[in-house]
């Protein structure tokens, strides 16, 4: 039971560390100086949807297509387009994996993109721990990758895609 309580205290602190990190990323893209003024979020968030207003009165808006094939990916670009109220859509039989956004570009290459992308970063860091630490301590201690083999696979191998649900 120790052992439990333990290993979910180190999740929170992990937790705890992506979210200061997310705000501390945050606070670097929305121009805040202080340490107290950060904490002041919604300020912040007006201040860049003001540029974002003012870029849109003197420059062209472009309309731009991301493609994000994973979900999560897309969520969190998503997410992050409506923070600043921006309205992100897809057209009739484009695939999910597809996110239009019509915004100008000095905003989206200056401020939106490269936000978009530290942000995806810690997240990506935290759940690789988190995955590689649970495989490590539930299902098995070696999580490697497989090992190579010499020669050539045979031509009798069956494979079996993940994203099949259904064996039978």
């Amino acid at each position: 039971m120790d052992l439990f309580l333990k290993l979910e205290a180190h999740e929170l602190t992990t937790e705890q560390e992506l979210r200061q990190k997310l705000r501390k990323i945050a606070a670097l893209f929305e121009g805040a100086p202080t340490p107290g003024e950060r904490d002041a979020a919604a300020a912040a968030i007006d201040r860049i949807r003001a540029v974002l207003s003012a870029a849109e009165r003197t420059e062209e808006t472009i309309e731009m297509n991301f493609r994000l094939p994973d979900r999560w990916n897309r969520r969190l670009f998503t997410a992050l387009c409506r923070r600043y109220g921006l309205k992100p859509y897809r057209y009739p039989r484009q695939r999910y994996s597809t996110v239009v956004l019509r915004a100008p570009a000095s905003f989206i290459n200056g401020t939106l993109w490269p936000e978009f992308l530290q942000i995806k970063t810690a997240l990506d860091e935290y759940l690789h721990e988190a995955t590689e630490r649970i495989i490590r301590e539930e299902v098995f201690g070696n999580s490697e990758e497989a090992e190579e083999q010499d020669g050539s696979p045979s031509n009798a191998a069956a494979t079996l895609d993940s994203s099949l649900h259904d064996l039978g």
